[in-house]
C-alpha cells in the first residue's frame, strides 16, 4: 500500500483520548475536528518542569533523490519508546504546500511510522501557515500604505527590505513590480514574493517563548531605512499588536497522533536550506512537561538543520538534547559514493565506500563539533546486502559510533525497538552541547567558523555587496547575533553537483538579510533561492479526489 492508503486505514483515537495520555484535560484542547486539537497556551504555561525528561535530536546525511526517511525515523522512534515502557512524545514541524505539490511529496513519515490525520496535515492542517502569510502581508500593506499617506517616517522606497509571502512555490513571484496603475496604488518600485516558510514571520513564531516574546520580536523587525538610513521598525508602524492577533491562535502547538497513537505535538516549519529548520520552541518546551523522551528534528543534513538546532534554537532557548540520531540508507550512501539513480538496488561496495565519507563527516560533526552522543539509524531495504551491511557496520563502528538497522517504515514501532534502546541508553550518559561559534565572534568570523568546522571549506568568498551589509550589520549593533547560513542542502558545498565529503571548497555568499525580530542574520549562499520553483513534473500532478478520498499525496 501507498503511504496515504496506510494512513486512510489506520485506527485513530479521538483527540481527548490522545491528551489523556499526556495528562492533557479536556478543556485544555480546542478540537480542530475528532483528531487534531490546539493545546491551550494558558495551560501549558502552569505545567511545572520535567528535570529528567530527554531530548532526542534526528538528522541524517545530506539528502538524496534516494532518500533518507528523517521523519519516519523520529515518528518510529517514538513508537519504538513507547513500545519499551517509556513516555514517548513526537515533535515534528509542519509541511510546507511548496514540496507538497512540488517535488518532495507528503512530510508526515513513511510507510507505518507516519503522523495522522495525513491528509490534514499535509494540507491546510489547522491553518498556521496562513496566518503567518497574513501576518506576514498584513506588515507589507502597511508599509505601502503608509509612505501612500505621506510617509510621515521619511522611508526611502529604494531600500524597503520587507517581502510579501506566500505558501506555494511560485518562480514567477521571485522578482516583480508593485504598485502600477497609477497615483491611488501607491509609487511604483521592484518587489518580491518568498515563500511562507522563509518568512521571518515564520522564524519568530518558531524562536518566541510566549505571546510576549512574540509581539516583542514581531516589533523588532526591520522593513525598511530612511532616507537617512536609519531602521524602521514594524512598531514605527503599529504593525506588531495587530500581528500578535493574527498569530495568537496559531501559536498554540497542535495535538495529533501516530498511526500506533502515541502522542506527537506538529508545529511550525521554517525550511532547513533557507532558514532554521526547526519546530517551534514552545512546542518543544511544551513537550518537555509533557513526556519524558521528546523526539524532534531538524531539517535536511546534519550540516544545516543541526547546525541551526544547536547554534540557533538551543542558543536562544536553552534547550539541550540528551542524544542524537544521524539518519542514513545504503541507497544514498551509495549515490553519494557515485552510483547512478537507477542502479541503487544492486550491491555496490565501492560506492558505497566512497559514499561512506558524507556519514562520517556528520557523525563527527554531531559528535565532535556540536558535543552530542550520535547514534546511526541505517533504514533497512531488502536490497542491502550482507556484504553492504557488513562494510558499513565496521567503518562507523571504527570511528566509534554506535550503528543500528531499522524496519520502523515496514514493521512500525516494533522495527525501531533496538534503536529505542541505544537511545535510552545514550540519553542516560549525556555530553555537554558546544556551539560552533561564541556569541563574541564577529558575523564574519561566525561564518568562516561555519563554513571551514562544519563544510569542510577552505574559506568563504562574499559578494562585494554582501560584504558592505555584513559590515554595517556589525558595525550597528547585531555582530552579537548568530548566523543562518541559507545554501544547497544537497552537498557540504555550495554547488549542488558536490555529493560525498568535498573539503577545500569555497562558501560563497551573495547576500545578507537582517532578521531582528528571529535575531539572526541570513547569510544566502550560491544560488539557493528563498522562493522555489516547481519541477518539470511537480507532485500535484499525482494528487487528486477520488471517491471523496484524497489520492496520490505521496
Amino acid at each position: 500500500m501507498s503511504d496515504i492508503e496506510i494512513a486512510q486505514a489506520a485506527t485513530m483515537l479521538p483527540i481527548n483520548q490522545i491528551g489523556e495520555k499526556l495528562g492533557i484535560p479536556a478543556e485544555a484542547l480546542e478540537p480542530y475536528g475528532h483528531y487534531k486539537a490546539k493545546i491551550s497556551l494558558d495551560y501549558l504555561a502552569k505545567l511545572p518542569e520535567r528535570p529528567h525528561a530527554k531530548l532526542i535530536l534526528v538528522t541524517a546525511i545530506s539528502p538524496t533523490p534516494a532518500g533518507e526517511g528523517k521523519t519516519t525515523t523520529t515518528v518510529g522512534l517514538g513508537d519504538g519508546l513507547t513500545k519499551i515502557g517509556k513516555n514517548a512524545l513526537v515533535c515534528l514541524r509542519e509541511p510546507s504546500l511548496g514540496p507538497v505539490f512540488g517535488m518532495k511529496g507528503g512530510a508526515a513519515g513513511g510507510g507505518y511510522a507516519q503522523i495522522v490525520p495525513m491528509e490534514d496535515i499535509n494540507l491546510h492542517f489547522t491553518g498556521d501557515f496562513n496566518a503567518i502569510a497574513l501576518a506576514n502581508n498584513l506588515l507589507a500593506a502597511l508599509l505601502d500604505n503608509h509612505i501612500h499617506h505621506g510617509n510621515a517616517l521619511d522611508i526611502d522606497v529604494r531600500r524597503i527590505a520587507w517581502k510579501r509571502v506566500v505558501d506555494m512555490n511560485d518562480r514567477a513571484l521571485r522578482d516583480i513590480v508593485v504598485s502600477l496603475g497609477g497615483p491611488g496604488n501607491g509609487y511604483p518600485r521592484e518587489d518580491g514574493f518568498d515563500i511562507v516558510v522563509a518568512s521571518e514571520v515564520m522564524a519568530i513564531f518558531c524562536l518566541a517563548t510566549s505571546l510576549e516574546d512574540l509581539k516583542r520580536r514581531l516589533g523588532n523587525i526591520v522593513v525598511a531605512y530612511t532616507r537617512e538610513q536609519k531602521p524602521v521598525l514594524a512598531r514605527d508602524l503599529n504593525a506588531d499588536g495587530a500581528m500578535t492577533v493574527l498569530l495568537k491562535d496559531a501559536f498554540a502547538p497542535n495535538l495529533v497522533q501516530t498511526l500506533e497513537n502515541t502522542p506527537a505535538i506538529v508545529h511550525g516549519g521554517p525550511f532547513a536550506n533557507i532558514a532554521h529548520g526547526c519546530n517551534s520552541v514552545i512546542a518543544t518546551t511544551s513537550s518537555m512537561k509533557l513526556a519524558d523522551y521528546v523526539v524532534s528534528e531538524a531539517g535536511f543534513g546534519a550540516d544545516l538543520g543541526a547546525e541551526k538546532f544547536v547554534d540557533i534554537k538551543c542558543r536562544k532557548s536553552g534547550l539541550r538534547p540528551s542524544a542524537s540520531v544521524i539518519v542514513a540508507t545504503i541507497r544514498a550512501l551509495k549515490f553519494h559514493g557515485g552510483a547512478a539513480k537507477d542502479e541503487l538496488t544492486k550491491e555496490n561496495l565501492a560506492a558505497l565506500e566512497a559514499g561512506l565519507v558524507n556519514l562520517e563527516r556528520h557523525i563527527r560533526n554531531v559528535r565532535d563539533v556540536y558535543g552530542i552522543r550520535t547514534i546511526v539509524s541505517i533504514n533497512h531495504f531488502t536490497s542491502d546486502t550482507d556484504a553492504e551491511v557488513e562494510l558499513l557496520t565496521k567503518r562507523i563502528t571504527a570511528l566509534g559510533a554506535k550503528i543500528v538497522l531499522a524496519t520502523h517504515w515496514a514493521h512500525g514501532g516494533n522495527g525501531a525497538i533496538e534503536l529505542a534502546h541505544a537511545v535510552v541508553e545514550a540519553c542516560d550518559n549525556p555530553t555537554p552541547l558546544t556551539f560552533v561559534y561564541p556569541d563574541e565572534m564577529s558575523l564574519e568570523e561566525k561564518i568562516n567558523a561555519v563554513a571551514t568546522r562544519v563544510y569542510g571549506a577552505a574559506g568563504v568568498n562574499f559578494d562585494g555587496k554582501a560584504k558592505k551589509r555584513l559590515d554595517e550589520l556589525q558595525a550597528t549593533g547585531y555582530g552579537h547575533f548568530p548566523v543562518c547560513i541559507a545554501k544547497t542542502q544537497y552537498s557540504f558545498s555550495t554547488d549542488a553537483t558536490l555529493k560525498g565529503a568535498p573539503s577545500g571548497h569555497t562558501l560563497d555568499v551573495r547576500e545578507i538579510r537582517l532578521s531582528a525580530g528571529a535575531e539572526f542574520v541570513v547569510v544566502v549562499c550560491g544560488e539557493i533561492m528563498t522562493m522555489p520553483g516547481l519541477p518539470k513534473v511537480p507532485s500535484s500532478e499525482k494528487i487528486d479526489l477520488v471517491d471523496g478520498k484524497v489520492v496520490g499525496l505521496f
